[in-house]
């Protein structure tokens, strides 16, 4: 083992703008679905493009409240990447429609558009891209194909804060989109969600959902649920907000080198157009993947695969203790089979990146 510090593959930031912020609303009283979260909302739209935003208490929550805005339910399929986070999968199976798997584009490890033409049906009545690990999805392309089929969109933007297609960011392109704000994010609120949207209407539906059915106390105009975020949330937020660029930059600078430097395994390619902001920076490695990880934990790097089990082929989603024969996923089988993400977080010092660029280099060239 190394006798340097062990450098962690994600560390949440957690300062004392964090804390002055919640106890600065503590002390106010007012702590749920107050100031604190709208001006929250106004502020993130404009990172995300959007005319509006809602504030909701998770990522997971945000898609499933965006599905239901938009009428998706039961008898309806959503097409979906399986090499994501369960969370993609089960919003759309927690309103009562199908997941449609495809596969990916083993360059971006966002959805492949092909793979979404071809599965388009006539149940189909949404796709939910994902951007993964902070790559943005081909858009362009997938809004062409649901505008031709009359098809919602749903970008899951969970790990792509500040990402961007041709300097539009993600989050204003579909019809609505959920962002995260889990603790390991690029930014956070401790816990917390947003759904981002162009369309004033399904904007106001997910504040009726998000609130028991109403907007006024006791008017409950429709059935809803309670995933509303805290003001003391939405303050840690709001602080968050403020140095989201700075950190995203300092992510982007640490993924140049590793793009430069390291030699030894399948670093990720950027698509022309995209600006990734590296929620995770994720390498291939083709040949002895856990012994790449067992040599780079040795060398005190911290490291992780996101994810070893496609969504279709986790428990709730096989069909007889089988997955679905209808999946033929040849890039997501590779992809979970191949992927090792290793620290890009902005906490790190220039000698820690050059620790684990001799690292990686290393344990991949012995892989």
């Amino acid at each position: 083992m190394s006798e340097q510090p062990f450098i962690p593959p994600a560390k949440p930031i957690i300062d004392e703008v964090d804390i002055e912020a919640a106890v600065r609303v503590l002390r106010s009283g007012m702590v749920v679905q107050g100031p604190e979260v709208k001006a929250f909302e106004e502020e993130f739209s404009a990172v995300a493009g959007s005319e509006h935003a809602v504030a909701v208490n998770s990522g997971t929550s945000a898609l499933q409240l965006a599905l239901m805005a938009l009428g998706i339910g039961p008898g309806d399929e959503v097409i979906v990447p399986s090499f994501t986070f369960a969370a993609s999968g089960n919003a759309i199976k927690l309103v009562g429609a199908e997941p449609v798997f495809v596969d990916i584009d083993l360059d971006s490890f966002c959805v492949d558009p092909e793979a979404v033409r071809a599965a388009i049906g006539p149940k189909t009545a949404g796709i939910m891209p994902v951007h993964l690990y902070g790559h943005p999805a081909a858009m362009t392309t997938i809004m062409e194909l649901a505008s031709t089929h009359g098809l919602a969109v749903v970008e899951d933007a969970a790990q792509a804060h500040g990402a961007a297609i041709g300097g539009k960011p993600v989050g204003g392109f579909g019809s609505a989109a959920a962002f995260s704000f889990y603790p390991t994010k690029n930014m956070h609120s401790l816990e917390g969600g947003m759904v981002t949207t162009n369309d004033a209407e399904v904007a106001r539906t997910i504040r009726l959902l998000r609130n028991q059915g109403m907007e006024q106390r006791y008017a409950n105009e429709i059935v809803g649920v309670n995933m509303r975020l805290t003001d003391v949330a939405a303050a840690i937020g709001r602080t968050q907000l403020t140095r989201l660029h700075e950190w995203t930059e300092r992510r982007r600078a640490i993924a140049a080198r590793f793009d430069a430097e390291i030699t030894s395994v399948v670093v990720p390619p950027v698509a022309e157009g995209a600006r990734h902001v590296y929620h995770q920076y994720t390498v291939r490695v083709e040949n002895d993947r856990d012994g790449f990880q067992k040599r780079l934990t040795d060398a005190g790097i911290g490291n992780a695969v996101y994810y070893p089990t496609p969504v279709h082929r986790l428990r709730p989603y096989l069909v007889d203790g089988a997955p679905d024969p209808r999946w033929d996923l040849p890039a997501t089988e590779q992809a979970a089979a191949e992927v090792v993400s290793i620290p890009v977080h902005p906490s790190l010092s220039d000698a820690d990146v050059d620790r684990i660029v001799a690292a990686v280099n290393e344990a991949g060239a012995t892989a």
